[in-house]
């Protein structure tokens, strides 16, 4: 592996408030990683922390295997190599586009830079604009803009601050494969911070799950889905509900759509019986795991919809009173109240050990 970028229990404070504390990740050369997580979670700290804006309080950030942040070392941020797209692109409004990206390169020759700024503009779609000043473009072709100037000194590292927070939900969706498809291009190593799970799963390889100042998770957009580590991660990650269980045996849960097979949580096998029964877990059931199905002796309430073009969102009512989600075809358009037919199809299962006040499944 070669590692381009890692933390090792970085810890961070202000005014006496932890905002970080043993923040550990690493990312390989060419690969997008991003940190995920709700406002106050600590992942724009997190940024600044790793270009240089802010001195770490613990723990040590290595860049290319220097450390640059350490408890006796700062490098500051303008010897890092490392490069910067704001949420807000912060471009030179008195500077045309073409200027723009060629800041950061005016210590080269005039000819060299020339082509070093027609190429990014080339990459970026707007080979036809460099004439043009930032008020004169529409936000994507901004933040088009503010991408190549961060891309143009080749950073070592390249860091996004919620790039595409301005910007309505179809373009957003539209520039963020185009940016990964930009980065991937220019075999570019970035981090970026977002509280849009959409957005950084179009975007990263790899993703982190900031809740409270500490990393929850650094996997793959599947795994975080798929294999959540822990409650909020499952929450916090896509769509889906946490159902009663009960530990059959090792390896089987019994919940009230039926048995799934799969991985019962460590801890109910060491605090159960040998073989872990009886122990009450929670399921992770997506709405992709419920299945609609006319012929299906097993009858659910509709109790909310939400239409969703080719799908719709079903909240079901189950007979014992939780409730589940069905993504649905959208051909099959039920009435809030009526009952239909549902069957389990899942093909792995994700289970928690239940807290200690929870109660046997009614079921």
């Amino acid at each position: 592996m070669n590692t381009l970028l890692e933390l090792q229990n970085v810890g961070f404070a202000y005014a006496g408030r932890t905002v970080l504390e043993g923040l550990s990740f690493r990312l390989e050369r060419g690969r997008v990683g991003c940190l995920l997580g709700p406002s106050g979670c600590g992942k724009t700290t997190a940024l600044r922390l790793i270009a240089g804006f802010e001195p770490v309080m613990a723990g040590e950030i290595r860049i290319g295997g220097q450390v640059v942040s350490g408890p006796a070392v700062h490098l500051p941020a303008e010897r890092r190599r490392v490069g910067m797209v704001f949420q807000d692109y912060a471009l030179f409004p008195h500077l045309s586009v073409a200027d723009n990206v060629g800041f950061g390169l005016r210590r080269l020759d005039r000819a060299i830079r020339r082509r070093r700024v027609a190429e990014l503009l080339e990459v970026v779609g707007l080979a036809g604009l460099p004439e043009k000043f930032p008020h004169e473009l529409s936000g994507g072709q901004q933040q088009r803009v503010a991408l190549a100037r961060a891309l143009a000194p080749r950073p070592e590292l390249l860091l996004l601050d919620e790039p595409f927070s301005n910007l309505d939900v179809d373009l957003k969706e539209r520039l963020g494969r185009e940016v990964r498809d930009i980065l991937k291009q220019q075999n570019a190593t970035a981090v970026l911070v977002t509280h849009d799970q959409r957005e950084a799963f179009a975007i990263a390889d790899e993703v982190g799950i900031l809740h409270g100042g500490r990393l929850l998770q650094w996997d793959t957009p599947y795994n975080l889905y798929h294999r959540p580590a822990d409650r909020f991660v499952a929450d916090f990650i896509g769509e889906g509900v946490l159902l009663p269980g009960a530990v059959l045996n090792s390896h089987t849960v019994q919940i009230e759509l039926g048995a799934l097979e799969g991985e019962v949580p460590h801890e109910c096998l060491q605090g159960c019986a040998a073989c872990g029964r009886g122990c009450h877990v929670e399921v992770l059931l997506r709405p992709d795991d419920v299945i609609h199905d006319d012929a299906s002796p097993l009858l659910a309430e509709v109790a909310a919809k939400a239409f969703r073009g080719a799908e719709i969102l079903y909240t079901l009512k189950l007979p014992s009173g939780a409730t589940a989600l069905s993504l649905v075809p959208s051909h099959h358009n039920h009435a809030i109240g009526e009952k239909i037919g549902i069957r389990l199809e899942a093909d792995h299962m994700v289970a928690f050990r239940a807290p200690s006040e929870h109660h046997a499944p009614n079921f």
